[in-house]
């Protein structure tokens, strides 16, 4: 069987994108079980209300709801359970200190194998006010306008 190349994208969080002004991102392994590894493969995942803690010096993952192996037996995983994040030390550190600070969060952006591993895309992220939301909107629906306009223009 030949190995697995490239970046299989299995779920993504677009609503975090729209909630949350990204700062920073980084790219973590998962310790998954068997179960939840071919769960993953049937693309059985979703992002909606995950976030990741830091505790104790590690980072896990929580409220992320990987879907029970349709084939699994009684040893079948937990569909919400926390699943702990593989990050080098000093990227757990600066995460923890900024996640602190008022405003700060740690949110999933994508779930995603690459080359046969599963890997998660976290991001640092800073909550947006009600109106930095609908400023963002106004500025792409005007973005859209004018792309809009330019090819209309072009086409002539």
């Amino acid at each position: 069987m030949a190995k697995e190349t490239g970046r299989k994208i299995i779920a993504s969080n677009r609503k975090a994108r729209h909630d949350y002004l990204i700062v920073d991102v980084f790219e973590a392994g998962l310790v998954l079980s068997g179960t939840e590894v071919k769960a993953l493969r049937q693309g059985r995942a979703s992002l909606l209300d995950g976030y990741v803690a830091v505790d104790g010096g590690e980072a896990w993952l929580e409220n992320v709801h990987i879907q029970e192996y349709s084939q699994g037996t009684w040893n079948n995983h937990a569909p919400r359970r926390k699943r702990k994040l593989l990050l080098h030390k000093d990227e757990i550190l600066r995460l923890e200190a900024k996640s602190r600070e008022k405003g700060y969060t740690i949110v999933p952006l994508s779930l995603y194998f690459l080359d046969g591993r599963a890997k998660v895309e976290i991001a640092l992220a800073q909550g947006k006010r009600e109106y930095d939301k609908r400023q963002a909107l106004r500025e792409q629906q005007d973005n859209r306008e004018a792309h809009r306009a330019m090819r209309h223009r072009q086409n002539r």
